[in-house]
């Protein structure tokens, strides 16, 4: 099946050019038809990624993220002509997958796209969970669950999450972690990182496994097994 592509972008040019080049590389390509009812297409249009421009008419690229994240987990990459910090950081942190800065390549754009799809179908060879202890991720819903507790992380999240409970007890270094998030591609800032794991833990404090993962400076992450 065709994945498809939801491109929220005002600029004509600019969403002929992406919509064209998406089409090239056998991807569906789909865009907004009212900027007040982004949410509403987006639920009519289920899409597997969608492409967040910042600044549209009524309201931002980052409001619109907001109310998508109330209601699904699509990976989202913005495109903006604006500075890549610190919006990219408050993209990342309110649940955007990847960000992309006017003026890119249309090689460069499909690129990440191609990367954020593979990344997130990926189904690890139809394992649908990792555990840790009592813990159980699965990494096709990317929710984590505790006895009868559970929380939804981002598909990043569970990105940083598995490489944890792969490896107990070993140092992941930051830039392990970047490499699987970004697969490859320029986002490589480790703000973004952080913020991606201060939002992690965040979620991980609801269920009791915040503090079992500990920051050895300088060199990244080491997710404790007591049970050892």
């Amino acid at each position: 099946m065709m994945q498809k592509i939801f491109v929220i972008e005002d600029d004509r040019t600019i969403r002929n050019e992406m919509v064209q080049s998406l089409k090239k590389w056998n991807l569906q390509a789909d865009w907004v038809q009212s900027f007040q009812n982004i949410d509403s297409e987006i639920k009519q249009q289920v899409p597997d990624l969608i492409v967040m421009d910042i600044t549209l008419p009524f309201y931002d690229g980052f409001y619109w993220t907001q109310k998508i994240r109330e209601f699904s987990k699509v990976p989202i990459m913005f495109v903006s002509a604006a500075e890549m910090d610190p919006n990219a950081i408050r993209a990342i942190s309110i649940g955007a997958d990847d960000y992309l800065t006017k003026p890119f390549s249309i090689a460069v754009f499909v690129s990440k796209i191609q990367a954020i799809l593979r990344r997130t179908n990926q189904t690890d060879h139809l394992v649908e969970a990792i555990n840790f202890n009592m813990y159980s991720l699965n990494i096709i819903t990317n929710v984590l669950s505790f006895q009868k507790e559970s929380v939804k992380l981002t598909t990043t999240e569970s990105i940083i999450l598995k490489l944890l409970f792969l490896n107990p007890d070993q140092v992941i270094s930051k830039k392990k972690i970047i490499k699987a998030i970004w697969q490859n591609g320029n986002f490589t800032d480790e703000n973004i990182l952080n913020v991606n794991m201060s939002r992690l833990r965040n979620k991980l404090g609801q269920i009791g496994l915040a503090d079992k993962i500990v920051t050895e400076y300088g060199k990244g992450y080491r997710l404790l097994d007591d049970e050892k």
